[in-house]
């Protein structure tokens, strides 16, 4: 299998399946000197861990990350980081009765049809908890945008119909409520809507926002390595997220050109922007402003309704999943989506070291 590797100079490699022994990542191209401990990286691993609400799956993992390599003495050494995080809690059994079926919604056809072989057990490296591995790469990634001064915010703006106004946003409530939203109020609403959706055994997805805040003007390349290109790829790779939009993404198509351009003044020595309908993107560069993306997740779904499929050797049967699952993956996935961001700045921050010569010569005289 190719494609578990993401990134050119800062390097995450991510590995192990959903009921196997362990997962895990390996960040090849991490500078030497980042205060880094096992502490650091749990507090995010801690975000999308399962069994921490009603509205998460029950499997029950610690999540514990260990260090194997890449630090000492507490920074990063410059060699590369190995983080492993032992699965604890896998119920393997609980999808024997369906090893012979391909679940809707998810990648079990397609994977057998690629490769002749599928891991039925949760789904193997297409399972959620291969995001444990980004999570903990994300987690270094932060840190090092922090040394730079370049923070990230990220919550849940929507679940199903129940979508928080940008005008109510209140970032201190992201952390006060088991779905990440940054109003309470709405946060409730969206409970609510979960519950019904519960009952009915169904489930719902909705829209992750993240927002980066101190990037510098020209982050990107501008033909193939854009800014949000990469972001969408880096966005789009995470299983459950089907579409995403950088400032006013499709909105913009119903503008006009002199409603949508960002106009420009000067304060001070500073070129700014009055409005930011770009999303703090112009060209595939970075433009100074907050650089503002949104996920479109899809329902989870892995539903306990009885659905249509067929089997692998080609019979149309019913299927009702059992086991623990998530009724909405959105919470979880938030952290996840911030991961992959932090992940793809650090990564372009570094190649554009290369963009002009006075670079190198501030570096090396």
């Amino acid at each position: 299998m190719a494609g578990s590797s993401y990134g050119t100079l800062f390097t995450v490699t991510t590995w192990g399946e959903s009921h196997g022994p362990a997962i895990g990542v390996v960040i090849d191209g991490c500078p030497a000197g980042i205060p880094l401990s096992a502490e650091q990286i749990q507090v995010f691993l801690d975000r999308r861990k399962p069994g921490q609400s009603r509205f998460s799956t029950a499997r029950k993992e610690a999540d514990q990350v260990q260090i194997l390599s890449g630090v000492f003495n507490g920074k990063t050494t410059g060699t590369p980081l190995s983080l492993l995080v032992p699965n604890t809690d896998q119920r393997s059994h609980d999808y024997s009765r369906i090893k012979d079926c391909y679940r809707p919604g998810h990648a079990d056809y397609t994977f057998d049809a690629k490769y002749g072989f599928r891991d039925y057990r949760g789904g193997g490296r297409t399972s959620g908890r291969e995001t444990i591995g980004r999570v903990a790469a994300g987690a270094v990634a932060s840190l090092l945008l922090e040394e730079l001064g370049i923070h990230l915010t990220t919550y849940t703006r929507s679940i199903g119909p129940v979508q928080v106004p940008a005008s109510t946003y209140d970032y201190f409530c992201i952390h006060k409520n088991s779905l990440y939203m940054p109003n309470l109020e709405y946060a409730q609403a969206a409970e609510d809507y979960l519950k019904t959706c519960m009952e009915q055994q169904d489930s719902a997805g909705g829209v992750i926002e993240c927002v980066i805040t101190g990037l510098p003007v020209g982050i990107g390349e501008p033909v193939f390595e854009k800014l949000d290109a990469r972001l969408a790829q880096a966005i789009l790779s995470i299983g459950a997220v089907k579409g995403i939009e950088i400032g006013d993404g499709f909105a913009a198509s119903a503008s006009l050109g002199s409603s949508n351009n960002d106009a420009f003044y000067i304060e001070g020595n500073e070129v700014c922007k009055r409005t930011n309908h770009s999303g703090g993107v112009l060209g595939g560069l970075s433009d100074g402003s907050p650089l503002v993306l949104r996920a479109a997740v899809k329902p989870t779904p892995s539903i306990s309704q009885p659905q249509q499929t067929v089997t692998n050797d080609g019979q149309n049967t019913t299927l009702i999943v059992t086991g623990r699952h998530d009724p909405v993956i959105v919470p979880r996935a938030v952290v996840v989506v911030e991961s992959m961001a932090a992940i793809t700045i650090a990564d372009l921050l570094m190649t554009n070291m290369t963009s002009q010569m006075e670079h190198l010569k501030k570096f090396y005289k």
